[in-house]
């Protein structure tokens, strides 16, 4: 079983790289033994918690390279570079996506006033990006005769965002979680069955993981309120997620294809 784990010979790419969940799938990736290929966009400040993965592991184990989930031409040029600094990837998180958690802007909306834009650019990002990502970077894997897709959902996939987790935030409008996320996100559990059975005669399976709420700078009020609704008591921690990435990474799932693994501590169990 120890070995069947093991991603000692594996090459991963992971979009998204500097935002909040990139550097927990690389982390585990690189423990598990994989070379990482870590994509995001040029514009991006390395965050904090990839710069210490940087200074853990040097060139030959971690690369940054820039690109846009958006744009066809910079990911062919990104999928070559890869390609050249580590060969042709075996495993693809697409990570990149667009949420708006409270604090991220002033701007709030009531739902007769959400702008058009701001649902395209969500759909963009999570499901069409993703989706020219695969593209990409999946037609290798096809080529190669062996992969394994990993696309990041959320447990917003499967049930709605409870309002009353935002009601003692101030603001006029009140904070609303942004509709497009959820139904992004739902549109790529059903991709991921798509391609699954599609490209499951050339060797590269592709799965879905879906966190529900992970810690990280949350006021304390939402985390109460977040963790009353959550069976097991508490949000995720960065080490809850590393587990069930690696069994989908590795050949320890060597027969699973198509499926949504949820990782949300029992909240869309209730």
């Amino acid at each position: 079983m120890k070995n069947s784990i093991s991603l000692k010979e594996d090459i991963a790419v992971v979009t998204g790289a500097l935002g909040k969940l990139g550097p927990i799938w690389i982390d585990a990736l690189l423990d598990g033994g994989a070379s990482v290929c870590a994509l995001d966009l040029a514009g991006a400040a390395i965050s904090e918690a990839f710069g210490r993965l940087q200074s853990n592991y040097d060139d030959s184990r971690l690369q940054l390279v820039r690109t846009d989930v958006r744009d066809r031409e910079s990911l062919e040029s990104a999928c070559e570079n890869c390609i050249a600094a580590f060969g042709v990837p075996t495993i693809l998180v697409n990570n990149a996506g667009i949420d708006r958690p409270p604090g991220d802007s002033d701007q709030g909306y009531r739902l007769t006033e959400i702008p058009f834009k701001e649902n395209r650019d969500i759909f963009e990002v999570n499901t069409l990006g993703l989706f020219q990502t695969t593209q990409v970077f999946g037609s290798r894997m096809v080529a190669a005769g062996r992969g394994s897709i990993i696309n990041i959902g959320s447990l917003y996939a499967s049930v709605s965002p409870d309002d009353r987790f935002y009601d003692h935030i101030p603001g006029d409008p009140p904070f609303l979680k942004p509709p497009a996320y959820g139904a992004s996100k739902a549109a790529v559990v059903n991709l991921t069955r798509y391609l699954a059975t599609l490209w499951a005669p050339h060797g590269v399976r592709v799965n879905a993981l879906s966190p529900g709420g992970v810690l990280g700078g949350q006021d304390e009020e939402f985390k109460r309120k977040f963790c009353d609704r959550v069976p097991m008591g508490r949000m995720a921690e960065a080490g809850d997620l590393h587990g069930p990435l690696l069994f989908l990474a590795s050949q320890a799932s060597a027969y699973v294809t198509g499926t949504e693994l949820v990782v949300d501590g029992g909240f869309t169990a209730w």
